[in-house]
C-alpha cells in the first residue's frame, strides 16, 4: 500500500521527501548492511513510481545499487573475518547456510534477495563472504535478484497506480491472503533450502576475527 511518509521516522522522511531516488539508495544501503527496514525500500519504490512513471526505472536501479553496496560491504566484513558472528547470528542453521551457498554459489545470493522476509537475506551474504563466494558472482547474482525485485514491483505500480491501491482498500481480505501467500512461500523456500542442504565440517576459524559485534 501507498506509504505516508509523516509514518517513517523524521531522519527517513527528510531522505525521501528531499532526495527522492537517492534517500531510496541510502535506506537500502543501511538496510542491506547495518540495520534492518523489512519491506520499507519496495513500499517506496512503489509508492514513488506511482506518484512519478516515469522515474519508476531510476528508483528501482536506486534500491538495488543501495541494496547491492550495502552488501558488498557487508560481503567483505565477513570476508575478512565474521565466521564468529556469523555462526552466533545463525545459530542452528549455520552448517545448512553454508552448504546450500557452497553448492549454488549463485541462487544462493540471488534466491534470498528476490524472497521478502523472513527469507534470512543477511545470513546468505555473510555466509558468502566468509565462504568465499567469487565477488563476480556474488554481484551478478545480487544485482540479478534485486533488480528483478524491484523492477516487477515498479512494473506493476506504474501498470495498476492508484487502482492497486484502492483494490487494496476494496478488497482488504484478499490483498491480505496474498500477503501471506507470498510470505508462505518465502518460509517454504526457507525450509527447503535449510531442509535440503546438508551440514559439512566446519572451517578454521580466521587467525584476526574483527567482525563487529
Amino acid at each position: 500500500m501507498d506509504i505516508n511518509l509523516s509514518k517513517l521516522p523524521p531522519w527517513l522522511q527528510t531522505l525521501v521527501a528531499n532526495f527522492g531516488g537517492v534517500g531510496i539508495f541510502v535506506i537500502a544501503f543501511l538496510d542491506s548492511s547495518v540495520l534492518s527496514f523489512p519491506i520499507i525500500n519496495d513500499l517506496l519504490v512503489v509508492t514513488l513510481s506511482v506518484r512519478t512513471p516515469a522515474a519508476m526505472p531510476y528508483y528501482a536501479a536506486m534500491a538495488t545499487l543501495g541494496s547491492l553496496a550495502g552488501s558488498i560491504w557487508l560481503y567483505f566484513l565477513a570476508k575478512k573475518g565474521g565466521e564468529a558472528y556469523f555462526r552466533k547470528y545463525a545459530g542452528e542453521r549455520a552448517a545448512r547456510v553454508r552448504g546450500w551457498i557452497q553448492r549454488n554459489a549463485f541462487l544462493g545470493v540471488a534466491i534470498p534477495s528476490i524472497l521478502p522476509p523472513p527469507m534470512p537475506f543477511k545470513l546468505f551474504v555473510l555466509a558468502s563472504g566468509i565462504f568465499q563466494v567469487p565477488l563476480r558472482t556474488f554481484i551478478t547474482a545480487l544485482l540479478a535478484g534485486r533488480g528483478l525485485r524491484y523492477l516487477v514491483e515498479g512494473i506493476l505500480a506504474v501498470r495498476y497506480g492508484q487502482d492497486a491501491f484502492r483494490m487494496i482498500h476494496e478488497h482488504t481480505l484478499v490483498a491480505t491472503l496474498i500477503l501471506l501467500m507470498l510470505i508462505g512461500l518465502s518460509v517454504l523456500a526457507t525450509r527447503l533450502i535449510f531442509r535440503g542442504s546438508a551440514a559439512s565440517p566446519p572451517p578454521q576459524p580466521p587467525a584476526d576475527p574483527t567482525f563487529p559485534a
